[in-house]
């Protein structure tokens, strides 16, 4: 018998965990998507902190749309955080999700408003 849909994402997440670390120059940013939201991370590793985080259940931002449109609009609102912090570029991690459909929108909408990674 083959592995769960939850077996193989957790493989996929601790492949992509080992070669996927931030430091304070260039942190982790962390990707994680539920069914109705998606959230997103600016991660130093060597730390254990959490430098910034952005959903699509924030306040400030305007989530009209479809999923892919609001994933691409918290991309951008990372960016503009990031940048806002000194932060230029990232190490990316989808945390197990594949890169396609909202986890490439909103690495898209990151790299639109200049995040590098």
């Amino acid at each position: 018998m083959g592995l769960s849909k939850i077996e193989r994402r957790q493989r996929i997440r601790r492949r992509i965990r080992k070669v996927s670390v931030g430091t304070a120059e260039r942190p982790r940013l962390s990707v994680f998507r539920s069914n109705k939201e998606i959230y997103a991370q600016l991660i130093d590793d060597t730390k254990g902190v959490t430098l910034l985080a952005v959903s699509s259940r924030d306040k400030d931002l305007d989530v009209k749309g479809t999923k892919t449109e609001i994933a691409n609009l918290v991309g951008k609102a990372v960016a503009e955080k990031a940048k806002k912090a000194g932060i230029e570029a990232v190490a990316f991690d989808r945390g197990g999700n594949l890169y396609h459909g909202r986890v490439k929108s909103l690495a898209e909408g990151a790299r639109e408003a200049g995040l590098k990674f």
